[in-house]
């Protein structure tokens, strides 16, 4: 298959198969925005259910106060739960 006949998923999929990636950077490789970017990787980390790779989330952080223990690591939260800081790190994702 092309990179041109590869869906969305599968473009994510290979490019977190390449090293870890924030959803940022996934959405300029990929070219979708950032917050669909979260909807198909939640997809990606279903699909690989039942095989031998991974689906590995360095959650998110706060730059602040260190806080990093969301509820839900994929996902941007805008500010940090524990200091209230918007200076929140993205969550950075790879496929092992």
């Amino acid at each position: 298959m092309t990179t041109t006949d590869a869906t969305t998923r599968q473009r994510l999929a290979d490019a977190l198969r390449e090293g870890p990636a924030t959803a940022s950077a996934l959405s300029r490789s990929v070219g979708v925005p950032r917050s669909v970017v979260y909807d198909h990787l939640r997809h990606v980390a279903r699909s690989l259910d039942g095989t031998d790779e991974r689906f590995l989330v360095a959650p998110p952080e706060c730059a602040d106060c260190g806080f990093n223990d969301y509820e839900d690591p994929v996902n941007y939260p805008s500010r940090c739960p524990e200091c209230r800081s918007e200076n929140v790190e993205e969550a950075a994702f790879k496929i092992e």
